[in-house]
């Protein structure tokens, strides 16, 4: 069936990717994984963080303020509006502090 829905939605022209997902300290915790493979259409981290938050609670929690989560994209520091085009890997984790 997931065969199915892909060829559906190559041909309807929608964009449709598998991205390995790492979350890190706390973010990781709360999602009970440290990665996992996402098939996602999402066209920016932003869009990413909705499609996640819509899969369950435990999602929704970690992301349901992301001003308290940084987010690195192929292991370069980025934004939550940042494209997705062209990347391997979106890295989540919380601010971190020097001492």
């Amino acid at each position: 069936m997931g065969l199915l829905f892909e060829i559906l939605a190559v041909l309807a022209g929608a964009k449709n990717v598998k991205l390995e997902v790492v979350y890190f300290a706390w973010v990781r915790e709360r999602i009970g994984v440290p990665r996992e493979t996402v098939q996602t259409e999402a066209e920016t981290v932003a869009a990413l963080v909705t499609e996640l938050r819509a899969r369950e609670d435990r999602y929704d929690l970690v992301f349901s303020d992301v001003s308290v989560v940084r987010v690195a994209l192929d292991q370069t520091l980025s934004d939550f509006d940042a494209p997705l085009d062209g990347v391997s890997e979106v890295a989540f984790f919380p601010p971190m502090t020097g001492g």
